[in-house]
């Protein structure tokens, strides 16, 4: 019994810490994590003037929990994939990168689906706050150096659709 209850004690711990103190040998021990896959929930047109600047399969992140979780302990992202936070309203939006494991560049959008600013670059892991300026709506994060690379500016417009 005092077995089982150790056994299931230090599963509870590990799943939640993802490390587990074995007690009589005084080690740590990490456990195996599945990295996060990315699934495809929607696509996206970056567009100037209604010409399409560029097409991305998405993830939206649009519910409390997603909104808080996004990308964090993600290893990788294809360069033509990006996660769209969709907020409950219209306001100046901060994100940070705690657990976040890639560069990223945040693009805030307005409610009528206009970049407002741009967060380029944003560093791993970091805690700084990163906000938009002005109220947004939509956040859009891709790798970092994307959003230059497309040569994406303020007034550009997405339009998306959910699968």
């Amino acid at each position: 019994m005092k077995t089982t209850s150790k056994l299931l004690g230090c599963l509870a711990i590990l799943f939640a810490s993802q490390a587990c103190q074995d007690k009589k040998n005084n080690t740590i021990k990490d456990s195996i994590t599945e990295e996060i896959s990315f699934t495809k929930e929607g696509e996206l047109q970056l567009l100037r003037d209604n010409d399409t600047l560029k097409q991305l399969s998405i993830e939206i992140a649009d519910n409390p929990y997603e909104r808080e979780t996004g990308l964090m302990y993600r290893k990788t992202m294809e360069q033509n994939q990006g996660m769209l936070f969709i907020s409950e309203e219209s306001k100046p939006q901060n994100f940070y990168m705690k657990n976040t494991l890639i560069p990223l560049d945040i693009i805030y959008i307005d409610e009528n689906q206009k970049i407002v600013s741009f967060q380029r670059n944003a560093k791993p892991n970091d805690e700084t706050s990163l906000p938009s300026g002005l109220p947004a709506k939509y956040i859009l994060e891709v790798n970092a150096g994307l959003s230059k690379k497309w040569n994406l500016k303020e007034g550009d417009s997405i339009s998306f659709k959910k699968l």
